[in-house]
């Protein structure tokens, strides 16, 4: 498992932007393995380790492998979680293990979804509705890494604990990258909250929650709280008259001051204390972060870290440490426990041998 220590890199994987759905068909024999595998792994290990399983991008990468999906393609993260939800409805409270959220509209209805579940288990789901809340907020407003959510997954069990699976979509390069937390590798939403995110291409990004943004942090709080909503817009319109330096990857083009009024002085009214505050505020989105940002860099001097985030990547790697060394412990573990839950499942013979041979071809480094 990888928390805010860099984790050991297991190979690359290139996640093209695939479209469409997968067919029923296949569909519905992925949510039977997903259910059956799922089954097994709680049963022995219980419902907390399946969300550290399904946080480790690589374990992940191999799940919807044998489930019957490209290994390569974007479609595995959605498709790989819509078949965990759909195979476990029913069981949830037996298995002690709770799927909210998914792609498109229906992420957006994961709070609806959580505060349901709420009802049913007696259970305050507020501080779940925050972790979901709050980690598409750092990936899509902290983090702008030019990758769009458009999938979000929120994972939960009985006695609180939480994962999150969620995608973005970069149109411009066709690729897809994958975010992964885990409530117990969390200490900070703001800070190195990751348990991993993956991606096969990396450049430039507003990186706010890097270690190394921390002044960054400060300095943005105390312009979007300390100083007038008038002398912000100021600072930000006469930055959308000066060439920014030739190294500088974000564009002033769509941020506009007269826009940004109302927000900057709800922001300047209600006197967020830090900066996790200032970001779960209602109306903080991308544009006001990164305007805020820009005045930090250009006029306070004070930068935040462009670092990528993306760190994590699956295929195996080679024995002689090109193009990355093999993590053999979490490979090994992963294939252990994979094969010793198809073996354990109710699954027929047929079934069986399928799965464990979509698992085999994986082990060879084969598609």
């Amino acid at each position: 498992m990888s928390g805010g220590t860099t984790p050991t890199r297991t190979g690359i994987a290139n996640l093209p932007l695939h479209y469409g759905k997968a067919p029923r068909w296949l569909f519905e024999r992925m949510v039977k393995l997903a259910r059956e595998i799922t089954i097994v792994i709680v049963a022995d290990f219980g419902p907390e380790e399946m969300l550290r399983r399904l946080s480790h991008p690589y374990w992940f990468q191999a799940f919807g492998c044998i489930l019957g999906y490209d290994w390569h393609s974007s479609g595995v993260t959605t498709t790989l979680c819509g078949a965990l939800k759909e195979g476990i409805k029913g069981l949830e409270r037996d298995l002690g293990l709770f799927v909210a959220g998914g792609k498109g509209k229906t992420s957006r209805q994961t709070p609806l979804e959580l505060q349901k579940w709420g009802e049913i288990l007696s259970l305050d789901t507020s501080p779940l509705v925050y972790a979901s809340r709050m980690s598409a907020k750092v990936d899509s407003a902290a983090i702008q890494d030019g990758y769009q959510l458009y999938h979000h997954t929120f994972l939960f069990t009985g006695n609180g604990s939480w994962s999150v699976v969620q995608q973005g979509m970069n149109e411009t390069n066709h690729y897809a990258r994958r975010y992964h937390w885990l409530s117990e590798k969390v200490a900070d939403f703001v800070n190195e909250p990751h348990a991993a995110i993956l991606s096969e291409t990396r450049g430039q990004a507003l990186n706010l929650v890097a270690g190394e943004s921390a002044p960054a942090r400060s300095t943005i709080t105390d312009i979007a709280t300390r100083e007038s909503p008038a002398k912000t817009l100021a600072e930000l319109k006469r930055l959308k008259t000066l060439d920014l330096p030739a190294h500088h990857h974000l564009s002033t083009h769509d941020l506009h001051p007269d826009s940004l009024a109302k927000i900057l002085l709800s922001t300047y009214e209600r006197q967020p204390t830090d900066f996790e505050h200032l970001l779960g505020l209602s109306g903080v989105g991308p544009r006001t972060i990164r305007a805020l940002s820009l005045i930090s860099e250009l006029v306070h001097g004070v930068a935040p870290s462009y670092r990528d985030p993306a760190r994590y990547s699956f295929a195996h790697g080679g024995k002689d440490g090109i193009p990355y060394p093999v993590d053999r412990q979490t490979y090994d573990q992963s294939i252990e426990l994979l094969s010793r839950a198809i073996n354990k499942t109710k699954l027929g013979i047929i079934e069986k041998n399928e799965s464990m041979n979509r698992l085999n071809r994986l082990t060879n480094g084969r598609k």
